[in-house]
């Protein structure tokens, strides 16, 4: 919505379900519109200190009453530039961030071209390199876990060195062209690995996102007691994300089958897999959104109202993708000679011969023949319907010696439907490394009754000035599922004119989405060594790509016949991908449901203009319906202390032949609980200072338990790691002198640390124990501010956010448990931090008749 409509935003912190919806599990945010006469113009600008993640927003509303109705119009247009992971320090380098457990001295392998600890990309982004896969044997000239790497620079040998020189007797030893190495096998090897890519700083930490809207609202009073009103709503959305990614390939070396022209000098027992890298992976969404909304509303008479409401929205969303083309990869598989002129299997254009193991390509510096053959770019569509009716009535129901009981009776129904066609090359399986996806279709029926009373049970009474119960009851039907009730009772308990107690206790009921049911099945493949953690896992868990938990579930994993042992320290893995099944799951997904429960106390002394609230609330959802992705359930299995009876590990297998991972179902699925308990705490203070006032106000929110169950029996209490701190808050001090107004704010995380997770605070890096960093001390954020209010109308605001550039904390970049989920450049990605850093703003307002 734009931000010049808005008069006020009410924040109902009660589970209420019952009368606003299933979404509303522990309470609503109100948004109330203007109503006056006049217009506003308001305009934003935001700009960090450092470029990237600049913001700009310009809002126009005017409005107007007559005798018997009133009008609204608004536009707003909003951008948000993009923040690149070069934009920031934090974000572009990422390290290791290692230390010697005795003396506490840094221990990140040094680059030697730089004197500095060496980038290594926590999302995988290693480029210019071949895999190798060795079959030399004992005592090879290829080192254990190595792999190849062009020498773009001309110095790599002054610093590791190359492959050792084979014995020119033996046919099996790996022989190269010049300028290749072994990298990423030792400690020396990694600081020289090819990690930080221009590429990689180019891609998006945050989106580029556009939006334009459109709002509109009126009413006329058709009789005395009969009124007609309406809303329209038209919203763009555009959202540009810049991003790399991998590619690869399988050949043969030069002597395998008689000579290969395409891998000419290499030869030797061994086969490759090239894996480029490239900026052809940018995405960009755009949409369409539309709501309308026409009512009627009239009394009854006798203090009785009602309203009937009609709304219609469409959501028509384009997805645009750059992809790879899978018959330009797989036709080109294992091939022993060149394959120009021969027709693809897919789209039957005339083969290009890639030259895999070219270092250009492997860097990304693809000629435009090739680019043409390898990529492309398709647009799906995706559009949401939904048309629904709602009528209530309100009023008194009866009297009763404490005040009238309000009443509230409705029924709502609803019709959603989805249709989702994606991409030409999509629907034709051609995209490499993704899913083979058809049309989802689907539609929903919901029917709903509703009815709240608020009854005053007691007043004016010794410690009973008014005590009130409200209480709501929602019924719903939903043609896909069925059928269940939720409810809210609340009390509000006036003891004194300055003692309050309220309590709330409401559930919540949602039946699965329409994309979560009808999605479409979607079959596609991917490579072992990007989805199965066991591999060469003595080797990953030397080198910190695996925590110690994982490498002893790989140890402990046994497949009958052929790893009766367990998986050995330098399993292979599989050639053959892993095959990934994904889709909705109607027919299996339970619904959503939560229940919340708060009890608070409120305290207004009389002595000052001060309000201190208190509230306990408890908060469990059951049933949460969420999809994983295939490394997901994979890596989350061998990390988890159930391993290996945690149910996440019955979604995928391995083959009884080779111990590689076969299948993986990754549909939407139901996890057990979530749970969240604690206190909020809110302060409130008002004084006349000098010859202004002073206005402190503080929120804070304590958190207790956080608990989650993927599955039952897997329970987790994450409380106080990374993204779940046991203590959040904030400050704003006010000081309005005349026309001025000053403020400071102060934004407050408090300390995190996933020690206990972890299992401790050191691991093993290349055969040495390192003690690692996973905690992060309390953050604060200071915001300072200046407006002035001007005679005409003119409010102007300028100021400062994160006026000290606090960064976010760092952390240790090793593979470090479930916190590797959240990790993005040297630091965590979670919301409670600031990326932009120091950000200057300025705002200005005119209000106008």
């Amino acid at each position: 919505l734009p931000s010049a409509i808005i008069e006020r935003i009410e924040i109902l912190k009660d589970g209420a379900s019952s009368i606003y919806g299933s979404d509303a599990v522990a309470g609503v945010v109100n948004i109330i519109t203007k109503k006056e006469d006049g217009g506003t113009l308001d305009a934003f600008i935001g700009i960090p200190s450092e470029s990237g993640g600049e913001e700009t927003r310009i809002s126009a509303s005017w409005g107007r009453s007559f005798d018997r109705g009133n009008f609204r119009v608004t536009a707003d247009y909003h951008k948000n530039d993009e923040l690149r992971m070069g934009d920031r320090d934090f974000l572009s380098c990422p390290e290791m961030y290692i230390f010697d457990p005795d003396t506490g001295a840094r221990v990140d392998p040094i680059d030697p071209r730089t004197g500095r600890p060496f980038c290594r990309d926590n999302q995988g982004g290693i480029w210019g390199h071949v895999w190798i896969y060795d079959y030399q044997g004992d005592g090879g000239n290829v080192p254990t876990g190595a792999l190849a790497q062009f020498d773009y620079d001309g110095d790599l040998g002054n610093y590791i060195p190359g492959f050792a020189d084979p014995d020119p007797t033996d046919p099996n030893a790996m022989r190269t062209p010049p300028g290749w190495f072994p990298v990423r096998y030792d400690r020396d090897s990694d600081a020289v690995t090819s990690y930080d890519h221009p590429f990689q700083d180019e891609s998006s930490a945050y989106p580029e996102v556009e939006r334009t809207t459109f709002y509109g609202e009126g009413e006329f009073q058709l009789t005395d007691r009969l009124t007609v009103y309406t809303e329209v709503l038209l919203n763009r959305r555009e959202t540009y994300f810049n991003d790399y990614r991998q590619y690869w390939s399988y050949i043969y070396n030069y002597d395998y089958l008689g000579t290969n022209t395409l891998s000419a000098g290499w030869t030797g027992a061994q086969w490759f897999s090239p894996t480029p890298i490239t900026d052809h992976n940018d995405s960009l969404i755009e949409v369409d959104y539309q709501r309308f909304v026409a009512g009627l509303r009239g009394d009854l008479g006798e203090n009785w109202e009602w309203d009937v409401a009609y709304q219609y929205s469409n959501s028509d969303g384009d997805y645009t993708q750059d992809l790879v083309y899978e018959d330009s990869i797989f036709d080109q598989n294992w091939l022993s000679g060149p394959c120009a002129g021969t027709p693809t299997s897919v789209r039957g254009v005339p083969c290009v011969d890639v030259p895999w193991l070219d270092p250009q390509l492997l860097a990304g510096n693809v000629s435009p023949e090739i680019r043409e053959f390898l990529f492309g770019r398709e647009t799906g569509n995706t559009e949401y319907e939904q048309w629904s009716v709602e009528a209530f009535v309100t009023g008194d129901l009866l009297e009763l010696p404490a005040g009238p009981v309000g009443a509230a009776f409705g029924v709502h129904y609803r019709e959603d439907e989805i249709n989702d066609v994606p991409g030409e090359v999509t629907l034709a399986s051609n995209v490499w490394g993704a899913s083979e996806a058809g049309i989802t279709a689907g539609k929903d029926e919901t029917r709903a009754v509703f009815g709240e009373l608020d009854v005053p049970l007691l007043a004016d009474r010794p410690l009973f000035e008014n005590l009130t119960l409200n209480a709501s009851a929602r019924w719903t039907d939903v043609e896909s599922y069925g059928d269940d009730t939720t409810y809210k009772i609340g009390l509000n308990w006036q003891m004194t004119p300055t003692v309050r107690i309220r309590a709330n206790q409401g559930t919540s009921f949602r039946t699965p989405a329409l994309f979560e049911l009808f999605l479409a099945d979607q079959t596609s493949s991917l490579g072992q060594r990007f989805i199965d953690p066991c591999i060469r896992w003595g080797e990953a868990l030397d080198a910190g790509q695996i925590s110690p938990r994982t490498a002893s579930n790989c140890a402990a994993t046994i497949v009958p016949g052929v790893f009766d042992n367990g998986l050995p320290e330098d399993f292979v893995g599989a050639a053959i991908s892993a095959t990934i099944f994904e889709g909705g799951n109607a027919g299996v997904l339970e619904a959503e449901r939560s229940k919340s429960n708060t009890i608070g106390l409120v305290w207004t002394p009389e002595f000052a203009n001060l309000s201190l609230s208190v509230d306990f609330f408890d908060i469990e959802v059951n049933d949460q319906i969420d999809q994983f992705t295939p490394p997901v359930i994979v890596g989350e299995c061998y990390e988890s202390e159930f391993w290996p009876n945690d149910p996440i590990c019955d979604l995928f297998e391995r083959r009884d032949f080779d111990g590689g991972i076969e299948n993986v179902v990754d549909n939407f699925v139901n996890i057990a609980t979530q749970t969240s308990r604690g206190w909020d705490v809110s302060l409130q203070y008002i004084a006349e200072v000098g010859n202004g006032t002073l206005t402190i106000d503080t929120q804070h929110t304590f958190q207790t338990e956080a608990v989650t169950a993927l599955f039952a029996q897997t329970a987790r209490d994450e409380n106080g790691e990374v993204g779940e701190p046991e203590w959040v808050g904030r400050l704003w001090v006010t000081y309005d002198l005349q026309d001025w107004s000053f403020f400071w704010g102060a934004r407050l995380i408090g300390e995190v640390s996933n020690y206990d997770d972890f299992g401790g605070n050191t691991t093993t890096y290349r055969g040495d124990t390192v003690r690692v960093v996973l905690d992060a001390d309390p953050v604060q954020y200071h915001d300072f501010s200046v407006a002035k209010h001007f005679d005409n109308g003119i409010r102007a605001v300028v100021g400062i956010r994160n006026a000290f550039d606090q960064d976010p904390p760092q952390v240790t970049t090793l593979d470090v448990g479930t916190i590797d989920d959240v990790l993005e450049g040297n630091t965590v990605f979670v919301s409670q931090y600031d990326w932009l850093g120091r950000n200057y703003y300025a705002n200005l307002t005119w209000d106008f008749q």
